[in-house]
């Protein structure tokens, strides 16, 4: 990346959160070797461990963002731009798309990265190609939380369609659970999974295609059952290949490319399933380090 007598600019978005945090813990590691000048940008920026600076962009909802992003970008000449922030991802594919940022961005194409974005597309995008996932459906598809119960057989997870990380998701298992009452259809449910919950890392290539997967075992999470994972393990080649086959399958079937951060978890039964897909680094990439080794290596291309 650049000239070896320069230092190498890289902009992560979203350094103020989980991801952006682990990921510039990381880039500090690597930075003096790499000869790489790290800077962050964020909805509420602050300092923040491994990164030069971070400045102020506004919400991807925003319609400033783009000009705003555009303008970033201008200033400071990145190498790369690496996204973390999961709602932002459809609106830079397309602003990389529209801005000829291709090269530089690490990111899916627009595609692949909205629907990776929309959990309920994820599912329908999976279950046509013959995935397995989880038993699914809009939340509007149901009038009451024991219709969801009776439909699924059992506990079901509810979360946004569109989210970060782990915000939102809960477990009914209660036919009077008051969280029902604000669901509509921006809601996904999810038939309960009810064994061992996985985080698999994968990083796919852009050129060539070649597929990275470390698998990672939750073992402690942030809601109990469900949500972010607060402590992970990662396991041998041989521990859990089902999972890891399912993961490059998926990355594969949704042409993404990049680092992916993913859900997967067995059913009753021992069959892995996948819950959700995020085109992007996740909050445990550390475990995964090669992941940044390959992005460094592969882009700009």
């Amino acid at each position: 990346m650049g000239d070896a007598a320069q230092r190498s600019t890289i902009v992560v978005t979203g350094a103020g959160g989980p991801a952006g945090r682990t990921l510039g813990a990381q880039l500090t590691q690597v930075a003096d070797s790499r000869r790489l000048r790290v800077l962050g940008v964020d909805m509420t920026p602050r300092e923040v461990t491994g990164y030069e600076s971070v400045e102020a962009v506004p919400a991807a909802a925003d319609p400033a963002y783009d000009r705003a992003m555009l303008a970033l970008i201008a200033r400071h000449a990145p190498d790369l731009v690496v996204p973390t922030v999961a709602d932002e991802l459809p609106r830079m594919a397309v602003l990389t798309a529209s801005a000829g940022l291709g090269n530089q961005v690490v990111l899916s194409a627009p595609g692949p990265a909205a629907i990776a974005a929309d959990k309920l597309l994820t599912m329908w995008a999976l279950a046509r190609e013959g995935i397995p996932v989880p038993k699914h459906a809009g939340a509007d598809e149901f009038t009451s939380a024991p219709e969801a119960l009776s439909w699924a057989g059992g506990p079901v997870v509810v979360k946004p369609r569109v989210a970060r990380g782990g915000r939102g998701v809960h477990v009914v298992e209660d036919p009077h659970d008051e969280v029902w009452e604000r669901l509509d259809g921006s809601w996904i449910v999810q038939a309960f999974a009810p064994r061992t919950e996985y985080s698999p890392q994968l990083y796919r290539s852009p050129g060539s295609g070649r597929t990275t997967v470390v698998v990672l075992e939750k073992t402690g999470r942030k809601e109990g059952r469900v949500g972010n994972a607060t402590t992970v393990r990662r396991l041998g080649d041989r521990d859990a290949p089902d999972v890891a086959a399912l993961a490059e399958s998926v990355v594969q079937s949704l042409d993404l490319v990049g680092p992916v951060d993913m859900d997967v978890r067995r059913l009753s039964d021992g069959t892995p399933v996948v819950l959700e897909v995020n085109s992007r680094f996740g909050a445990v990439s550390a475990h995964a380090p090669e992941l940044l080794d390959h992005v460094l290596a592969d882009w700009p291309r």
